[in-house]
């Protein structure tokens, strides 16, 4: 029997960067992986292959709609050739797990193809092509999440479909009724919609992507009317019949009125949950909530003390960073270091176009504590680097301490904001104040300028180019 320092139980993003961290710190260390690539929902069928299509979508929208704007003619009919887009998503998909084969094989952590699941705390049975047994002295769960539904909706995977489906599709909706305003909805809803698809968003709350600031969902929902993309927000969705290619999807309203959608498909996107399935938990005396989540302490140790969970599994955002910070903190943990991680400090981003990004405390969250706030906001079109690229939508905002100007939260949507907000992350762990970020030299032109500008605005009303 193969014996190790560390195993863990799942091959994503927190996963895989966990194993690399821990055979960095010297320990001898296994990753169980039931598929046969690596790099768990996010380089397969999430964060990774969705952003190619938002790229390839984004090219196409910009030839049929931009680039007689920019003086370049195209001759002939601009057509979607889906199947190749897909052909390149799939091959930056295979290309980016290759990448993480060869970090483990470069890092010598020994890879199994299998279902791991627990014979006691420190025995895992792995099921692949063969059955067999490894012991660990430390084990870290992270096997991640999937999609989730509604109880009385049937997934058929072929015309109601779920976000994995959704990257795969041989052809391009006509109308595809997307059921949940949040990240996933509204960045696959953007991809569709550019390729011709009439897309509607059935939100259950009274506003998109509902968990980041008010400001935020408003700016966005404008943006993305502007693209065409109808929305019914305050519905509650209550059936999902299909009836041969048509999708037929019933909700009341906010007044309780009963609404009906057509459509040929329709994505449900209402979120993510753990997946713990086949892991056997209680077999190493790890106990799992009621909602699925594995319970850990702030050492992210389970109830099982030599076992660790991190990612999807625990509490806190589904992001991928946010799982990558854990695996990392539970290495150094087991090597004996004194690691940290501010959850406060761990963006969130929408890579739709404009992007929107975030981190630290929303003006919703400031007002429920009572803090005293001030807000310096700056539009993205007062720029010269948006005005060059057509880049015009959206703003960035800076909430500030209205006593001490220790900046508590920034929220941006525009170009590149995903980038951007990495700006805003080393600010706030640093606790700089809004003066201290408006008084750094930014490149012109830029889009980063509208943050020095927001910290202008929130530090005595001083922005300069409005």
């Amino acid at each position: 029997m193969s014996q190790y320092d560390v195993a863990i139980i799942g091959s994503g993003p927190g996963g895989y960067v966990a194993a690399i961290r821990c055979a960095q710190l010297g320990m001898k260390t296994a990753i169980i992986e039931k598929y046969s690539t690596l790099g768990g929902t996010c380089l397969n069928v999430g964060c990774i292959p969705s952003k190619a299509m938002l790229d390839s979508s984004h090219h196409y929208e910009d030839a049929v709609k931009h680039f007689e704007d920019h003086g370049i003619e195209v001759s002939g009919e601009i057509k979607v050739n889906l199947e190749k887009m897909i052909g390149r998503k799939q091959a930056v998909v295979d290309q980016t797990c290759s990448g993480v084969k060869f970090l483990m094989d470069k890092n010598k952590i020994d890879v199994y193809e299998g279902v791991g699941s627990f014979k006691d705390a420190t025995h895992i049975e792995i099921k692949g092509a063969k059955t067999e047994t490894i012991e660990a002295k430390n084990t870290i769960i992270a096997t991640g999440s999937k999609p989730s539904t509604l109880p009385f909706i049937k997934i058929d995977k072929e015309r109601i479909i779920t976000s994995t489906e959704a990257l795969e599709l041989k052809e391009i909706p006509k109308h595809m009724i997307v059921i949940g305003g949040g990240v996933i909805g509204l960045e696959l809803g953007q991809v569709y919609k550019r390729l011709g698809a009439e897309v509607t968003v059935v939100e259950y709350m009274d506003r998109i992507i509902p968990t980041m600031d008010a400001s935020l969902s408003k700016e966005l929902m404008k943006v993305l009317k502007k693209q065409k993309v109808k929305f019914a927000l305050s519905h509650k969705v209550k059936s999902v019949e299909r009836k041969g290619n048509e999708i037929i999807v019933k909700a009341d309203d906010k007044k309780g009125q009963e609404v009906e959608f057509k459509g040929d498909y329709c994505l449900v996107s209402v979120g993510r949950r753990p997946y713990t399935d086949g892991l056997n938990a209680e077999a190493a005396g790890v106990k799992i909530d009621e909602r699925g989540k594995i319970e850990v302490n702030d050492h992210l140790q389970t109830s099982a003390s030599n076992i660790y969970a991190i990612g999807d599994v625990i509490k806190g955002a589904m992001l991928a960073h946010k799982a990558e910070e854990e695996g990392t903190f539970v290495a150094e943990t087991l090597a004996g270091q004194k690691p940290h991680i501010d959850y406060n400090l761990i963006p969130g981003v929408v890579y739709t176009w404009p992007e929107v990004a975030a981190v630290g405390k929303t003006e919703e969250e400031l007002k429920e504590a009572g803090v005293e706030y001030k807000t310096g906001q700056f539009p993205m079109r007062a720029l010269g680097r948006s005005r060059a690229s057509m880049d015009l939508d959206g703003f960035v905002k800076i909430l500030a301490d209205k006593n001490t100007d220790e900046i508590l939260g920034f929220h941006m949507i525009g170009a590149r904001a995903a980038d951007l907000v990495a700006e805003a992350v080393v600010a706030m762990e640093y606790r700089a104040s809004a003066e201290d970020v408006s008084r750094m030299s930014h490149a012109h032109p830029t889009f980063a300028e509208a943050i020095k500008e927001a910290a202008l605005a929130a530090t005595d009303d001083r922005a300069l180019h409005v």
